[in-house]
Formats: structure tokens, sequence, C-alpha cells
């Protein structure tokens, strides 16, 4: 049996936490002493990643996933347990991160490349590569104080996947690029994946994990809350997410009032997956209630991208909508999107049936639905904004 990649056990790892700070050299010396706390960023955490398999870690703001990433990488040590890794690693942590700001992207290049062990005639070797990679021909010259957050991203995650890695470690970092390039950087981490290499991803988006990772690990608190399957880990993400915000939730509720259907229609009412740019589109919902359930009842929906952004959301409320109080029987409901805003890619639905203040939620399924935007015949950027354009002779 082969020893795995990466070996973590009993890890934590412990912080001094300020509240006060002296502000001058005299308040210092007449508090002499700080009040401080001790803060676990993580505790007690074990998990073996095989050679060759991609893990993903899932948790909410704070729960000490970028710290693991960080140890695992050896930036941070722990304050008790231990790390084992086998194979050299390279690691994209954070923007920006290993990049001298005064020094250009080329002697950036060099000098992460040079921290990750190649020598200076690989690194020549490899340089037109890494700049055509990150796609910055123009500026590979410029001091990267001056780049923006993009460019960033491309040369630092550029370098990582040159030096011949046999554990890369990615954090939500990837997210700040475009949607083009973390297509590019998504094809290389599943090409690492042919190759056999480690991965450690971190990501707040659950549908990622279910398309790059062989298991998965939630924290939370700094501990290991959850760890197996990626549907059973996502799944369970969802459920603790749920609790701060809707769109997370998946088919829960106390289906007082159930969500029998849902369908989306475009403007000929035919049932359909895909739209293009400024198409219209229709959000059909069949409700049932089994009891009379006291009102105000409030239906709304969720759009998010495939990194689990939000993109739109409306209810029942905003629009106006008054819904029979008390609420009994079958109802329909349609929200009737009057021209996709979207860029191309897939984009999923969640739909929720709850009190007006959230207290009750009655049924919600989280992004069991999904629709494809296609590229239309202009190229938009960030969204599609319907232009009239107008001429006439002075």
């Amino acid at each position: 049996m082969t020893e795995p990649a990466i070996s973590i056990e009993g890890v934590g790892k412990r912080f001094r936490r300020f509240k006060e700070r002296p502000t001058s050299i005299k308040e210092r010396v007449i508090r002499f002493r700080t009040r401080g706390e001790n803060f676990w960023a993580l505790r007690d955490v074990t998990v073996e990643v095989p050679e060759g398999q991609t893990l993903g870690l899932l948790g909410p703001n704070g729960s000490g996933k970028t710290t693991l990433l960080k140890i695992i990488g050896g930036i941070l040590r722990p304050t008790e347990g231990r790390v084992t890794t086998r194979g050299r690693i390279a690691a994209l942590l954070a923007l920006g991160a290993g990049f001298h700001q005064e020094l250009t992207g080329r002697e950036n290049v060099y000098l992460n490349a040079s921290i990750l062990g190649l020598s200076r005639k690989e690194i020549d070797g490899l340089f037109d590569d890494i700049v055509g990679f990150a796609e910055l021909e123009d500026f590979i010259d410029t001091q990267v104080k001056f780049y923006s957050s993009g460019m960033y991203v491309r040369l630092g995650f550029a370098v990582a996947v040159h030096v011949n890695p046999a554990i890369l470690l990615v954090d939500e970092v990837l997210a700040v690029g475009d949607i083009a390039f973390q297509r590019k950087c998504l094809d290389t981490v599943e090409a690492f994946q042919r190759e056999g290499r480690t991965i450690v991803f971190v990501t707040h988006a659950p549908d990622l994990v279910h398309r790059v990772c062989d298991r998965a690990l939630m924290l939370e608190h700094g501990r290991v809350v959850g760890a197996g399957e990626p549907k059973d880990v996502v799944q369970q993400f969802r459920l603790a997410m749920s609790r701060k915000d809707l769109a997370y939730g998946w088919d829960r509720g106390s289906k007082e009032i159930e969500i029998v259907s849902t369908e989306i229609f475009g403007l000929n009412g035919q049932t359909r997956e895909w739209f293009a740019p400024g198409d219209e589109m229709t959000i059909q919902v069949d409700l049932k209630a089994h009891r009379p359930v006291p009102g105000p009842v409030v239906v709304s929906f969720a759009i998010h991208d495939q990194q689990n952004m939000f993109a739109f959301g409306t209810n029942t409320d905003w629009r106006a909508i008054t819904l029979p109080d008390p609420f009994d029987g079958k109802y329909r409901l349609q929200f009737v999107l009057k021209s996709l805003p979207f860029v191309e890619g897939r984009y999923y639905i969640t739909i929720g049936v709850h009190s007006r203040d959230s207290t009750r939620v009655f049924h919600t399924q989280q992004q069991a639905h999904s629709f494809v935007m296609v590229r239309g015949q202009e190229n938009p950027g960030m969204l599609y904004i319907p232009v009239e354009a107008r001429a006439e002779r002075l």
C-alpha cells in the first residue's frame, strides 16, 4: 500500500487575538501589557489524501480552510499535531501571495519559481509557457503593483502549474479571474488529475466540489464536522449554510406548503433548458398546501452562477403579489424575466416558500433546476444590456 501524498494528524493552530492594542509608545509603557486571548483556528484535524486524489475543503467563512491549506503548504507551522507531504508543493493561496510589489511580472516569475525549487535554466525553459498561459505578454515587464486582481491570479496560477508540482493547493482566489480564465484553470486541474497529481481545493462553490473532487472535508469553527463523498459533504454544507442564507438550503422545510413542480419556459411557452442573452424566460411554480396555512406566504427564487455567486433574485412580496391568507389548496405562480442579462454559462435556480419574515420555511428546493446561457450574436462582457442605436445626418 502506497503512502498518502498528504497526512494530517491531530493538527491544531492557535493564534493570539488582541482586543485592544496600544496606539503609542507612551500607552504601551503605561499599560505594559496588552490583553489578549488564545484563539484556535484549527483543532484536532486529521485527514489523509491518497496520491492522485483531489480533496475539496468546504466551510463557512472563518472555519479554518485557508489556515489548513497554509499549514499543508508549510507557510504556517501547526501548534500541535503534524503534517507530512510527499513531493513538490505548488500553492495559490491568496491574491498576490509571494509577489514583490516593486518587482516586475518577469522578476516575480523567476522569484516564485526559484522558491519552488526550479533552477534558472529550468525557469528559462518554462518562461514563455508561463507568460503565454497567463496571457500577460504585454505586461510582463510592468511592476505587479499596477496589476489588476485578475492579472495577479493569472500570473500566480501560471507559475504554480508550470513548476511540475506533485501537490497543488488552490484557494478560493480562482473566483477572482474572468470566466474564460476560470475555465482554463479548471481544464488544467482536470489535466493534473488525469496525470495522477494530488490536489487540495478550497471553495465556497458546492457544484465545483461535485465536478472536481474525489472526496470532501467540511470545517466549522476549526473542527472537522463532515468528511466523505462529495455529494454527502455538499449536502451537509448546504444544510449548515441554509441557516444563514435561504439560497444555500437543499430540499427542506416543514412541507406544510409543498413545491409540487417547477418548470422553465421560453417565450413560446415551450419547456427549454438553454437561452440567449435578451431572451424572455418564465419560471413556473406549482404549490400545494396540505392544510390551511396562516399567511402572509411568500414565494421567492434566487439564481446563482457556476461559482455559486448570487446573480439575481426576487419574491412575490417585492413584486406586490398577494397570495391567499390563509394559504390553502393548489396554486400556480409564474415569474416572467423579460430580458435575460446573463452571459454564457450554466445558472442554478433555488425556489423557496416561506413566511414574510423567513422564520418559517415551508419548502426550499436548492438549485434543483438550472438553465444554460449560450453566446448571443454580440460578445457581452460582465452582462448583456439591450442597446438601441440611432444615427442621423447633421
